[in-house]
């Protein structure tokens, strides 16, 4: 089917809501999304939505692919950051020869899992790598078929493969699930449901055909305006994109709460003027990170030309648009959780997982305060590391 005759991917996601809700519990005690449930969403081929169409993929603009994040973010926030952190793993395909990406991504149930680079090296052997080592924080990898390992490189004389800037370089080494030792490692107090949990490896062969680094712009197979966008850009727009999600639902359930809920010896919440002010600027502080974050990408995508990454400042204004809305969300979601009072503490509410859920996402490396930071120094024509751009 043309990818033009498609359903509307943020009609697909809305359309996913009742499922994600009626396995939420499930999800959380489990710590995985329940077989029914990844069936819908594979179905609604939300997996595929960044990965190009010449391997099968939908290849959507980065300010839909907010929406559709956000979409299940508001009904579950798990389900929605294995979702987006599946779609960004995708973002390898167009570094890889079309033969393997089409191996590895044409399989209409293809999700790819993986955890951040760390110290581990691959080893350079006659036609491709060995490696062994232990990686965290694999978020989605109990419903991955494929899995990868960041890695540096060590030559056959022992040195370290440096990458077109004259750095070590990070290749990205592809490998079925099977073949790697998957631990049970994740108890967290939210986002419980992704079973971001530990993986090792074992002396594993990875032909050098199913490995790539996205270091370098000049390797990228698919000229796609997507793929402009750095990983790190796309991953933390899927960030933004739970955080929103997250946040409107707790506002949502404030709201429909503030309806009947009168604290003693007072009105209804919903006939409190201070009520009335405080909901009014928590809808305009959300709804004002979400369309900022929106027309930063619309009109980054717009000046996309040839094959060549986005220049450092408009890296930096995704980052400062993305960091904005999680930290707007965090303040949203806070609201909401504090205005509801006691309703809101008790397991099961509509506030209580949200909360540590949301928490939870602003804890990762996406949510840190430092991206202000290192976006100011930019605005003031200082150039600072740029590896979270």
């Amino acid at each position: 089917m043309n990818h033009l005759n498609r359903p509307d991917p943020i009609a697909r996601a809305r359309g996913l809501q009742p499922a994600i809700a009626a396995h939420a519990d499930e999800l959380e005690r489990t710590k995985r999304i329940p077989e029914p449930l990844l069936d819908a969403l594979h179905a609604a081929r939300v997996f595929r939505m960044l990965m190009p169409h010449s391997v099968g993929g939908d290849e959507i603009e980065p300010w839909i692919y907010l929406r559709a994040v956000e979409e299940v973010g508001r009904a579950d926030a798990s389900v929605a950051w294995n979702m987006f952190v599946a779609k960004s793993s995708a973002l390898i395909a167009p570094f890889l020869d079309l033969e393997p990406a089409r191996a590895i991504f044409t399989d209409p149930r293809t999700v790819v899992a993986w955890g951040p680079p760390n110290a581990h090296r691959a080893k350079a052997v006659p036609g491709g790598y060995r490696v062994s080592g232990r990686w965290s924080f694999a978020s989605g990898c109990r419903a991955a078929n494929w899995m990868g390992a960041h890695c540096q490189v060590e030559e056959p004389d022992g040195s370290l493969r440096l990458n077109h800037l004259g750095r070590p370089a990070i290749r990205t080494l592809l490998f079925p699930v099977e073949q790697a030792r998957l631990e049970d490692t994740w108890d967290t107090i939210g986002l419980r449901g992704t079973a971001s949990d530990s993986y090792s490896l074992a002396d594993l062969f990875v032909p050098e055909a199913f490995s790539s680094t996205r270091e370098d712009p000049s390797l990228r197979r698919d000229p796609g305006q997507l793929y402009a966008f750095p990983m790190q850009g796309i991953y933390a727009v899927g960030v933004s994109g739970v955080a929103i999600g997250t946040a409107r639902a707790m506002l949502e359930a404030f709201k429909e709460l503030a309806g009947s809920k009168a604290p003693r010896g007072l009105k209804r919440l919903a006939d409190s003027p201070v009520v009335h002010a405080d909901v009014a600027r928590n809808e305009a502080k959300l709804g004002s990170a979400h369309a900022y974050l929106s027309e930063t990408l619309q009109e980054i995508w717009d000046g996309v030309e040839g094959t060549e990454i986005i220049a450092i400042p408009d890296r930096a204004r995704v980052r400062l648009a993305c960091a904005n809305a999680t930290q707007a969300a965090m303040e949203v979601a806070d609201y909401a959780y504090k205005a509801a009072g006691t309703d809101s503490i008790v397991p099961g509410s509509p506030f209580e997982r949200r909360f540590r859920d949301i928490h939870t996402v602003v804890q990762q490396i996406q949510g840190r305060a430092a991206h202000f930071e290192a976006v100011g120094a930019i605005l003031f024509g200082q150039i600072p590391e740029t590896g979270f751009l």
